[in-house]
């Protein structure tokens, strides 16, 4: 019968692929259909449709109401530029850490899930036991709505609870903020610099622009705290410029200049009233470039939108998560997840996963030993709880 040791084997086998947002994922979503489908579980796979990239869902038990749904991520961040000193792409075990890239975020998880879902076909579950494997959540959780969609057009039971497994300490994490994404982009009009007053220059009117998007930033902070806001760190929406590329060459006004604008929104928080200042600023900046040259012009392009993820008090997966665990603190998170997602369609929906975010995304990425015994553990219980 499958157990911690499986699960162990199982990690080794999922971080094995290097599946890095950039590249696909389908070789561990083949591995993952083909072996539930050597423990008598037969998964359905979801080819993404504008990539190479898959995801997963399967379902054992009973078609009955009050079942639970483990998702997980199977995509990673890069590993380029980092100063690994194991070998990332392999687990190794060393003083009571399990290094490797995608151990904590979220492969680990993904590890416990399927050998869960190997025991739950062992056993007489009274209500069913579903799992989701996505990709592309590193890079704005855009695998999950498709995921979600074939999950629920395949007509299977409606699951009471969704658990998102990313690394929480088997903490009960209950809400994280929202997320929009855009790609910016400025054209602007050569000349000489020398000639400065007959070009536009997208690079200088990209900083203009980034200053007035920063200070949304002074907005958001000087607004009211609500109580709902008061829970994150920072209580408040954040607007965030991390890369900015444009121009030719020192001596030629920049025809071009591009960068990527990330918004994080606290839940309550209207996006529409921020991006309706955002589109003010936009449409400010274009109207001064088009008057010294009509060509120019500044575009938005949004590439990821991350809801919410709302606490619902005393919802159905907030109370089996904290009878699984015995967690009855409030946990809130300001970085997203596919929890937002899976509220937004619907389901009663929490954050719950062993490991430590802070291990995520760096170099030496590890899960203790301990927070995967204690994630095996839930998992067993929630076997339990779904048999009883």
């Amino acid at each position: 019968m499958p157990d911690l040791t499986a699960a162990r084997d199982l990690l080794d086998r999922l971080v094995a692929f290097p599946t890095v947002s950039t590249d696909s994922n389908a070789g561990l979503i083949a591995f993952a259909a083909d072996w539930l489908a050597g423990q008598g579980v037969q998964a359905a796979v979801v080819p993404m449709a504008d990539s190479a990239k898959a995801g997963l869902f399967a379902q054992i038990g009973p078609d009955a109401p009050g079942g639970v749904l483990l998702s997980g991520h199977t995509d990673v961040v890069p590993v380029a530029g980092q100063d690994w000193t194991t070998d990332p792409f392999a687990v190794t075990e060393r003083d009571g850490r399990l290094y490797g890239r995608g151990t904590a975020d979220m492969k680990g998880f993904d590890a416990l899930a399927l050998a869960a879902m190997a025991l739950g076909a062992r056993v007489p579950l009274r209500r069913p036991l579903q799992i989701v494997l996505t990709p592309d959540e590193e890079i704005g959780c855009t695998g999950a709505p498709p995921l979600i969609a074939a999950l629920q057009a395949a007509r299977l039971s409606r699951a009471g609870a969704v658990i998102v497994g990313e690394p929480s300490m088997m903490k009960v994490v209950t809400g994280h903020k929202g997320a929009l994404a855009f790609r910016v982009a400025l054209r602007g009009h050569e000349v000489h610099s020398s000639r400065l007053p007959e070009g536009v220059s997208a690079v200088m009117e990209s900083a203009r622009l980034v200053t007035a998007i920063d200070a949304m930033n002074d907005i958001a902070r000087a607004m009211p705290v609500t109580t709902a806001a008061a829970l994150f760190d920072p209580p408040f929406s954040t607007f965030h410029v991390g890369q900015i590329a444009g121009g030719t060459a020192q001596n030629i006004t920049a025809g071009h200049c591009a960068f990527p604008l990330e918004c994080r929104f606290v839940p309550g928080d209207d996006p529409a009233l921020w991006l309706a200042r955002l589109d003010a600023a936009v449409t400010e900046t274009r109207a001064r470039m088009q008057a010294r040259h009509p060509a120019t012009g500044v575009s938005l392009a949004p590439f990821f939108d991350v809801p919410a993820l709302r606490p619902e008090v005393q919802g159905p997966a907030e109370t089996l998560a904290r009878l699984l665990t015995g967690d009855n603190g409030t946990h809130v998170v300001s970085y997203g997840t596919e929890a937002g997602h899976f509220q937004a369609a619907g389901y009663s929906t929490v954050v719950c996963g062993p490991g430590d975010i802070a291990q995520a995304h760096q170099a030496d990425e590890y899960i203790t030993a301990d927070q995967f015994r204690a994630g095996w553990a839930f998992m067993t219980r929630l076997i339990d709880h779904l048999c009883a």
